[in-house]
């Protein structure tokens, strides 16, 4: 038993296995399809310019609220629809988004009728505490409101969009070893382009610290919306701090001095015809002296001396003459002086020698003084300046230059201004130049592709170009083809003359085409009609020859 091996050719293969190309290029050459395959490419480019249309004039959508409940967020669709405002919710985050154009009215709508009804925040949480509630909720609770106080009053703040603040607070405790300082961070979102500056830093710092029993400003960290963080590490040394405040003070200074040279130049120059810096050297060291000084003379404090001398006989007569003035005198009394510290205080008796004279008796003293004393203290005060530079450059008129005498006069306005002290060195430089660009008059004007005007003539603009372009380049030249293909069909009608069989039957209409009209044929025809077919039919075939035999009988006419 043999098999046998037999290979089916080609053209015998089932349709479905043919080429694809093959059979589209059938399909496409099937009479119906050609008839209606410019119609239908004129229909495919109006819908694809309907669409890019619809694409491009839809307005830039804005997010409008996110994280609503879905009963605030049904409560917002259907206000907004009352109002004819569009909005969308998004499937996948869930948030409503408006058109930009729109955004500021559906915010205000939105407003005075209190939606979305969220949760109530700040000290309104405590309004809702139920009773017999514990203590550990009850203090969340107060947590929970009092970050949130904080948290819109940092929002106030014009350059902050969005604030959260998180607080850590221990439980306080009796033994000092276990007690922890409280502590608290903040993150703010900041507006597009806006950043803050050191002093509101410190102040949103000071502001959480002062807002919380026990907490230090050190103690506060301070995050931006990219993760940045805001609030230096351990707070900052007082010699940072003081730095920043000289250079500050060095800076206002300086912005002194040039806002008086701008209040008066401006009215004799004009707004953008003049440029003036300072740079100040401003002595910010902080000096204090004490003086203390003393009198050549002194003031008496205190005396002791010792001096020695014989008593003096009291038995004379004395007072007042009368009838007590014969009175004998008392019974002299023997009286011992009493030395004074560090004085020898006379002769003392000595035990076995002669005793001491009565009458003789001794004293000693000394004396001491005080010098006038004077204490000073001066204390010197940062901020004195020890040398100004000043520079000012003043642009040309359009036409000329200034004179000498006029930029002097301008440097003289100038020294004055700022005070100018040649002890000092100070140095006042006046120049003037041509500018190079009108820069103050670019800054006023803002840029013409930052007005809110420009994105939607985009969108108008752009739509149009595509309309047109689908005209001109679609449907025009499917027109002109499907007019021409009518032509052709009308003509060919024309043109097409039944054929009659053997039978008398039509069989085919054929396109009768005329024969070519010869000298011979158009001599031999007899009728006038006739003869005027074949002149036609000869200027059609010949139309060189034609135009010779009218210039001939042209020139036979003039002869």
């Amino acid at each position: 038993m043999s098999t046998a091996l037999t290979t089916t050719p080609a053209a015998e293969l089932p349709e479905r296995f043919a080429n694809p190309l093959q059979q589209i290029k059938g399909v496409l050459a099937q009479p119906a399809v050609r008839r209606s395959a410019p119609m239908a490419m004129m229909v495919g480019l109006i819908g694809a310019a309907a669409l890019a249309y619809a694409t491009l004039s839809t307005p830039t959508q804005k997010t409008l609220f996110t994280g609503l409940a879905d009963a605030d967020k049904a409560a917002v669709m259907q206000s907004l629809e009352q109002a004819n405002i569009g909005a969308h919710v998004d499937d996948g985050t869930g948030a409503i988004t408006v058109d930009e154009e729109s955004y500021s009215r559906a915010r205000m709508l939105l407003a005075s009728q209190g939606l979305p009804k969220q949760a109530p925040g700040g000290y309104a949480i405590l309004d809702q505490l139920p009773m017999g509630v514990s203590r550990a909720v009850e203090g969340e609770r107060l947590r929970q409101a009092r970050e949130t106080e904080l948290a819109r009053s940092i929002q106030d703040i014009d350059t902050v969009i969005e604030a959260r603040v998180h607080l850590a607070t221990p439980e306080q405790s009796v033994f000092v070893r276990d007690h922890a300082a409280p502590s608290a961070s903040v993150i703010v979102k900041l507006a597009a382009g806006r950043s803050l500056s050191d002093a509101q830093v410190s102040s949103i710092v000071n502001l959480v610290a002062s807002s919380v029993p026990g907490m230090k400003p050190d103690a506060v960290t301070i995050v931006d919306q990219a993760g940045a963080l805001l609030t230096k590490p351990g707070g900052r040394d007082a010699a940072g701090a003081m730095g920043d405040e000289r250079i500050d003070f060095q800076r206002r200074v300086e912005d002194k001095y040039r806002q008086q040279l701008t209040q008066l130049l401006t009215p004799l120059l004009g707004a953008g015809n003049f440029s003036a810096e300072v740079q100040a050297d401003v002595n910010l060291d902080e000096t204090q002296a004490t003086r203390e000084s003393y009198e050549k003379q002194g003031a008496l404090r205190a005396e002791t001396g010792q001096w020695t001398g014989n008593q003096k006989d009291g038995g004379g007569p004395g007072g007042i003459p009368g009838a007590l003035s014969n009175t004998p005198p008392p019974a002299s009394q023997l009286q011992v002086p009493t030395p004074a510290v560090g004085a020898s205080g006379g002769p003392q008796p000595v035990a076995g020698g002669p005793a001491p004279d009565p009458n003789k008796q001794s004293d000693s003293y000394q004396r001491a003084y005080d010098l006038g004393r004077a204490v000073s203290v001066t204390r010197a005060a940062p901020g004195s300046v020890k040398r100004l530079s000043v520079a000012v450059v003043l642009r040309d008129p359009e036409k000329g230059r200034r004179t000498a005498m006029e930029v002097n006069q301008i440097t003289d306005l100038v020294k004055s201004a700022v005070g100018y002290d040649q002890q000092r060195q100070d140095q006042v430089t006046v120049i003037s130049r041509q500018f190079a660009g009108a820069a103050s008059d670019m800054a006023d004007k803002a840029p013409w592709y930052d007005n809110s005007w420009l994105p939607m003539l985009a969108r108008n603009l752009t739509a149009i170009v595509i309309a047109l372009l689908v005209l001109l380049l679609g449907v025009r030249p499917l027109a002109k083809a499907l007019m021409k293909k009518r032509d052709d069909a009308e003509g060919a009608g024309r043109l097409a003359a039944p054929v009659i069989g053997p039978d008398g039957q039509p069989v085919a209409a054929m396109p009768m085409v005329a024969p070519a009209v010869t000298v011979d044929q158009m001599e031999a025809t007899q009728g006038y009609d006739q003869r005027i077919g074949a002149v036609r039919g000869f200027t059609r075939d010949n139309p060189a020859r034609a135009a010779l035999a009218v210039r001939d009988m042209i020139q036979a006419d003039q002869k």
